[in-house]
């Protein structure tokens, strides 16, 4: 199979679709870029292999992909080396580096529809989310990045009074930047801004079931001014290509986010490589902590929304409750009705809809078999707990809200990554602390109280790298994100995430 997509995206009509039969007439329009972006321009695999791209929302191809394979890794790994050796963006003065990359967040934005669509296409999220939260994110990001670029400073050591010490931040060279699919743009922006602002090269990865919009974000960058080579990407499965991209010895960093499983094998990689670095932002396991002191209603809205929004499909996704006996359930009832008014399940393209679709059949079917795990160790299925929408073809799971669920039960240790939230009560603080952290997991929590000084304990007891008080999710770009334990290392988002991406260098002057 061969790929046959073209360039450039068809125009698209300017009033923006209000409906169902409107969006996907505009998803009948386009004209979908499926091929590998290296040095500049799209090119097809060096096998002339492509895959088909079956959209979740129906079972049904919207795209043929470049199926990258070793030669394609070592072609694009090739381009972002001459990039970065030769300085045509690392030596750039960073005022400069600051106008293409704001330049660039503005072409995101421009493009709010067609990326928009194409994630939503792609991995089965609703429009309405990826119009509002997904593509002005990615934009979002990259702009606070590019505003970095003139503002960071190096330092300069206390030393003799005959030496000059400077501390000076050096980009590491060429960073694989290996996404995941459940947030191809924000992550891609997450890991584009602080290795771009730094003056690295990167060759990105996305996951073989989420390649359109990096596809796309490769043109925009390339219309922006980035010079050709400092970003390609590169479409194909893990092991033909992502195995390959992070054994390179000519790869100095792989910025990595996915499961845990994987994050393992890239640290394995890196080893048997060059010593590469690697950053590791991995699975979770979140806990909400629910005192009887708690605003119930505020706290089931925050629930409900940290498991069901984007279908559970989220790294940090709330999928446990640790709930006081005293109030479980009125609280449970709370959030199933959240749910019910709030995030409804329904058509991707439909801008109702507040759920969409698992990203392929493998993973609802998965996630179908844990919820059976939790019904055969003994939980209570509240609501939902089977595959719906069945009828569209797609891969589509209830809402679900397993009660009783036991700490050592498989669906309070492993992670679903779907609509299932599990929920389990305590009697004491120390319980639940204990529940909170009883897991190899450590990207984020919540606790609920009226509280503050059990607010202020228990944030300093349970080990995650996020935990909100009396929300959940709430997030900034000033603010870094990552996780404790099994859920990796190294943080994204703020300056913070800047670090990682360079390397520290002394230079020591004596004069006399």
């Amino acid at each position: 199979m061969t790929a046959t997509a073209t360039t450039a995206a068809a125009p698209l009509p300017a009033a923006r679709p209000t409906t169902r039969a409107g969006w996907e007439a505009r998803a009948a329009s386009l004209r979908i870029e499926g091929r590998a972006f290296i040095d500049g321009r799209y090119v097809s695999a060096a096998s002339g292999r492509a895959f088909a791209r079956l959209s979740p929302i129906h079972g049904r191809a919207v795209a043929e992909v470049a199926e990258g394979a070793e030669a394609d890794v070592n072609a694009a790994v090739a381009s972002a080396r001459r990039a970065f050796e030769d300085g045509r963006w690392r030596d750039r003065a960073p005022v400069e580096r600051k106008r293409v990359m704001l330049r660039f967040a503005e072409l995101i934005r421009a493009d709010l529809e067609e990326l928009a669509l194409l994630e939503t296409l792609d991995v089965g999220k609703v429009i309405g989310n990826s119009l509002a939260v997904d593509v002005p994110f990615a934009a979002d990001c990259i702009a606070y990045y590019g505003e970095l670029a003139d503002k960071r400073f190096d330092e300069v050591a206390p030393v003799g009074p005959r030496d000059v010490a400077l501390v000076r931040r050096e980009a590491l060279g060429v960073v694989a930047a290996i996404v995941p699919w459940n947030y191809p743009l924000i992550i891609s922006a997450w890991k584009l801004g602080p290795a771009l602002v730094a003056g690295n090269s990167v060759v990105l990865k996305p996951a073989e079931q989420s390649s359109l919009s990096a596809i796309r974000l490769a043109a925009l960058a390339a219309e922006a001014g980035l010079p050709d080579g400092v970003l390609n990407v590169l479409p194909g499965f893990g092991e033909a290509a992502g195995r390959p991209l992070a054994l390179h010895g000519d790869v100095d960093m792989v910025s990595f986010t996915g499961s845990t499983e994987v994050g393992k094998l890239m640290m394995g990689y890196a080893g048997a490589s060059n010593m590469k670095r690697v950053a590791l932002e991995c699975g979770g396991k979140s806990p909400h902590v629910v005192l009887p002191d708690a605003d119930l209603d505020a706290a089931a809205s925050g629930i409900a929304w940290g498991i069901f929004y984007n279908q559970g499909e989220t790294c940090h996704a709330g999928s446990r409750v640790i709930v006081h006996r005293a109030v479980q359930e009125a609280l449970v009832e709370k959030i199933a009705a959240v749910q019910r008014a709030e995030i409804p399940l329904g058509h991707p393209l439909d801008p109702a809809a507040g759920m969409g679709a698992m990203i392929d059949e493998a993973h609802m079917g998965r996630v179908l078999s844990l919820v059976e795990a939790g019904r055969r160790e003994g939980a209570r299925v509240h609501c939902g707990g089977g595959r719906a929408l069945a009828e569209t073809g797609g891969f589509y799971v209830a809402p679900t809200i397993l009660d009783g669920v036991g700490q050592r039960d498989r669906v309070a240790q492993e992670e679903i990554f779907g609509p299932v939230l599990a929920v389990t009560p305590f009697d004491t603080e120390a319980e639940a602390v204990a529940m909170a952290n009883g897991t190899v997991y450590g990207l984020a929590a919540a606790v609920w109280t009226e509280d503050m000084h059990a607010a202020h304990r228990l944030s300093s007891a349970i080990r995650a790298g996020t935990v909100w008080v009396n929300c959940f999710d709430r997030s900034s770009l000033a603010t870094p994100f990552g996780g404790f334990k099994q859920s990796g290392f190294g943080r994204d988002r703020s300056p913070h995430a800047v670090d990682k991406y360079t390397d520290l260098k002394t230079v020591w002057t004596a004069y006399r």
